[in-house]
């Protein structure tokens, strides 16, 4: 299904946020500890929380998560991100009755960036969140609460990649080489030279359901999809940027193989999917948080937020 999606005047979210709890989401840092699968994942849980919503505090620090048996989405930020880059989102699954939980990614995070241009990350960054899974399900305060069964992924720009590895997807690196004809970036040097990454990639058949943002999905053939079976939703922002062309999401969603939803976003850069930006952190990283003239980001949000949500409602929580 393909919905175009027309920015402002939204009516449709209305419903649906008046059925949601007035509590704030509650918050806590994590600290995944190294393993023989990677080095240690700093992070947090996005929780319901029994305490109401400060007047400026969007979530309440260490609130004990309320409820069982409850869903949990994992996020992954994209390259360069971090945990934090989608907070609104998880706060809202958070407010609704979601465990949420995100890492930054070691090597490809602001604070790491050691492995940024190394085709490594294609098979680390799964491997990080299937541990974070691990962690959520086993050692996590959290873990007594969540449900095993009702397990979702939210995942954009290079967080999208590693949600479609998880689902089932494999990287054609054949099709990587044609695409790297001429360019000079580090990573197309290790791909002429076939220094493909070494290890299996990480799948994982816990995830259920998969919303995905603006994935790079030039890694991907037209045959990388074939073991996709959960329910997917995808976003594709109308102008790009950052690598992501409008024509390589789109072609994703000609090969999915399962029904799922593809949405489009009118006058839509690459950046829009991240958290709107507080007044600070616009001033100084412009390039986050810039939109398009005419494109409000907040009011976006609102609606997008609300379409994840109603996506991970369908697939995790009435199914």
């Amino acid at each position: 299904m393909v919905c175009v999606m027309r920015f402002p005047g939204f009516v449709a979210i209305a419903g649906l946020l008046l059925t949601m709890p007035a509590l704030a989401a509650g918050i806590q840092m994590i600290d995944v500890p190294a393993d023989m699968s990677g080095p240690a994942l700093h992070g947090a849980i996005w929780s319901p929380c029994a305490k109401p919503q400060g007047e400026f505090a969007r979530a309440v620090k260490d609130c004990p998560v309320n409820g069982d048996k409850l869903p949990l989405v994992v996020f992954s930020h994209g390259r360069g991100g971090t945990f934090n880059g989608h907070q609104d989102t998880a706060g809202t699954l958070a407010d609704a009755g979601f465990v949420v939980a995100a890492i930054n990614h070691p090597g490809d995070t602001a604070t790491d960036m050691s492995h940024f241009y190394d085709l490594s990350v294609y098979i680390d960054r799964p491997t990080d969140i299937k541990r974070l899974i691990d962690y959520m399900l086993g050692a996590s305060t959290a873990a007594s609460k969540i449900d095993p069964r009702r397990i979702g992924l939210f995942g954009f720009s290079r967080g999208g990649y590693t949600g479609l590895v998880l689902v089932g997807a494999d990287p054609d690196w054949a099709h990587v080489t044609q695409i790297c004809e001429g360019s000079s970036l580090r990573v197309c040097d290790q791909v002429r030279r076939k220094e493909y990454p070494a290890g299996p990639l990480t799948h994982d058949s816990r995830i259920k359901a998969a919303v995905i943002a603006d994935p790079p999905a030039t890694v991907f053939g037209d045959s990388s999809f074939a073991a996709v079976r959960v329910p997917v939703q995808l976003w594709q922002s109308e102008r790009g940027g950052d690598g992501v062309e409008a024509q390589t999401v789109a072609a994703v969603d000609k090969n999915l193989p399962a029904p799922h939803e593809y949405r489009i976003v009118p006058n839509a850069g690459h950046i829009v999917f991240l958290t709107p930006c507080p007044a600070e952190l616009a001033e100084k990283r412009p390039e986050l948080c810039t939109d398009a003239p005419g494109f409000d980001r907040v009011v976006f949000h609102k609606q997008f937020d609300a379409d994840v949500l109603a996506f991970f409602r369908a697939h995790l929580v009435d199914r």
